[in-house]
C-alpha cells in the first residue's frame, strides 16, 4: 500500500502544520457523500492510533485510517493553485467516475473488495 505526495503538497502540509504549531501530519480519508458516492476528508493528525497507517513523502507525513486504504492505495496527492483557488488534487487509480461538479467520486469494484 502506498500514498505519495508531490513536492507542492508536501510543502503546503509542512507550512500549515508550522502555522498551527501542533500536529505532525495531515489526516486523509474518504466519506460517503455527494452525488457519486464518496468525497475526500482532511484533518490534522495530532496522534496516530493502531488503526492508522503513516506515509511520508518529501519530509511531510500523512495518516490514513486502514479502513480507507483500499480506496486510496496508489494515490498521489498534489496541491494546486488557480488564481485565488487552491486545493489538494488526488490522482487516484481507484476512482471509477466523478460527478459533474468534481466534488465526489465512485470507486472501482476491485477497490471495494
Amino acid at each position: 500500500m502506498s500514498i505519495t505526495l508531490t513536492e507542492n503538497a508536501a510543502r503546503h502540509i509542512r507550512q500549515q502544520l508550522l502555522k498551527r504549531e501542533k500536529g505532525f501530519a495531515l489526516r486523509v480519508g474518504i466519506k460517503k457523500s455527494g452525488c457519486s458516492g464518496f468525497s475526500y476528508t482532511f484533518d490534522y493528525a495530532d496522534e496516530i492510533t493502531s488503526n492508522d497507517q503513516l506515509f511520508e513523502s518529501h519530509e511531510a507525513k500523512i495518516v490514513v485510517d486502514m479502513s480507507n486504504l483500499p480506496y486510496l492505495d496508489g494515490s498521489q496527492i498534489d496541491f494546486t493553485k488557480d488564481g485565488l483557488n487552491c486545493s489538494f488534487k488526488f490522482i487516484n487509480p481507484n476512482i471509477d467516475n466523478t460527478c459533474g461538479c468534481g466534488d465526489s467520486f465512485s470507486i472501482k469494484e476491485a477497490a471495494k473488495l
